[in-house]
């Protein structure tokens, strides 16, 4: 039932057109448009910017106010007294799960830890210097050729059983995309370890020697899967959606979020950090700031990367629970002196000071900390994405659940059309 109505006046109609409006929880309240198109007309958004493309109970985003929800817990609280698979297990089900069904699901998601050996099988026939995306997108889609027997998505217990398999399966790709493209053999994930514990265990251990597992990195690596794990309605997010309305199966959906994230303007932030320290190079401080006063300069095409947000017109969230995680790994690690983290610490000093980037609110956002903490753990920025991509499918899968639990029609956005009106094919001469 409608809260409220809006009335829009058309030239040419005899009548105001009613529309509903609608109020969430929380956030702004909603016109509904649908009944527009009875009119002759519909709405024209670019970029969907100011479109609900769907009701939703998971995250909420209040960017002017950098707030970030999930569940209706805030993203530093989860941060602080969570872990990654509780918080998947709250994306899924919408509570945080008491100690039994804790346990239960955390045995569930070490236990499809594995993936078919004949998926080996693929890796070989990419070329061993594939970008890891690529391998990954298409590695991903191809789960569904092994996991079939519970592809119905009609079906609660096949709904949960692949998200279990994707949440569980998809460090175990990333990992392989790693191995695959620096000539390593696969190591296979182990039950007693925890989920970054897994993670970093399949991506830096050798059949050589013995991997001791830093309990520092793995704290930075959990936390880095718990802060992308969910962005409300993003554009990976939106096409895992518009995928699933369809009727696709989840791996396959998925696979599409992987394609949707590879964009550098969506999922590359973090690399782009790094590539930015790289092209500042000198630490100097005279350096430093050279760069800075280009990047003041409307005139000059160079922009310091990792400063501000196109969500948070406050200050990123995520980016405090990460700067204090930077900290702990820089510290940790003894890598007070590496001149690329030198120059990274200066530019954030520099942003919390300068009044120029203060009134602007260009503060350090969490892909400015979290490029930083994966060049300290030694992680290359091809792999950047890839570990993005692992931390989203659990938001991934869980908007697609909540869809599909719903019930949803197939996405069909329309379009201004500005092309040649009916025209008559040309007579051959």
């Amino acid at each position: 039932m409608a809260d409220r109505k809006a009335q829009l006046t058309i030239d040419g109609l005899d009548a105001p057109v009613e529309l509903p409006i609608y109020s969430g929880t929380t956030g702004p309240d909603v016109i509904d448009v649908r009944g527009l198109i009875d009119h002759g007309y519909f709405t024209y958004d670019p970029g969907f910017v100011s479109t609900a493309s769907c009701e939703s109970e998971i995250t909420y985003i209040d960017g002017a106010n950098g707030v970030l929800l999930h569940r209706g817990f805030p993203i530093e609280q989860l941060a602080t007294h969570s872990n990654h698979t509780e918080m998947s297990y709250l994306l899924l089900n919408g509570e945080i799960p008491d100690k039994e069904a804790y346990e239960t699901f955390r045995n569930s998601v070490s236990r499809h830890t594995m993936v078919h050996e004949q998926i080996v099988n693929f890796f070989k026939g990419f070329r061993r210097d594939a970008h890891p995306m690529a391998v990954l997108c298409g590695v991903a889609g191809a789960l569904s050729a092994f996991y079939h027997d519970n592809l119905d998505i009609t079906q609660e217990h096949d709904r949960q059983v692949s998200a279990i398999r994707l949440i569980a399966k998809m460090p175990t790709l990333a990992a392989m995309c790693y191995k695959y493209n620096i000539g390593q053999p696969f190591a296979y994930p182990r039950n007693d370890l925890d989920y970054a514990e897994n993670f970093l265990y399949m991506m830096f251990s050798n059949p050589c020697e013995e991997y001791e597992i830093n309990p520092v990195a793995a704290k930075a690596m959990d936390r880095i899967f718990m802060l992308h794990a969910d962005h409300e309605q993003n554009a990976s997010t939106s096409t895992v959606r518009l995928a699933g309305s369809t009727g696709a199966n989840p791996f396959a959906c998925i696979s599409a979020g992987i394609a949707a994230l590879w964009g550098p303007a969506h999922g590359g932030a973090n690399e782009a950090v790094l590539n930015m320290l790289a092209e500042i190079g000198d630490e100097s401080e005279e350096n430093i700031q050279h760069f800075v006063d280009r990047a003041k300069d409307k005139q000059d095409a160079f922009r310091l990367m990792g400063f501000g947000h196109r969500v948070y017109r406050n200050f990123d969230p995520r980016a405090r629970v990460m700067k204090e995680t930077c900290d702990e790994v820089l510290e940790e690690l003894g890598m007070g002196d590496d001149p690329q983290l030198k120059i990274a610490k200066r530019l954030e000093q520099i942003a919390l000071e300068d009044d120029y980037f203060i009134e602007r609110k260009l503060y350090p956002n969490v892909d400015f900390y979290s490029g930083i903490i994966l060049r300290a753990l030694g992680i290359p920025k091809n792999m950047f994405t890839v570990i993005f991509a692992v931390a989203r499918t659990t938001g991934w899968i869980s908007h697609w659940n909540e869809m599909i639990t719903n019930g949803t029609r197939i996405g069909r956005p329309r379009q201004l059309y500005k092309g040649y009106t009916q025209r008559d094919y040309p007579d051959q001469q």
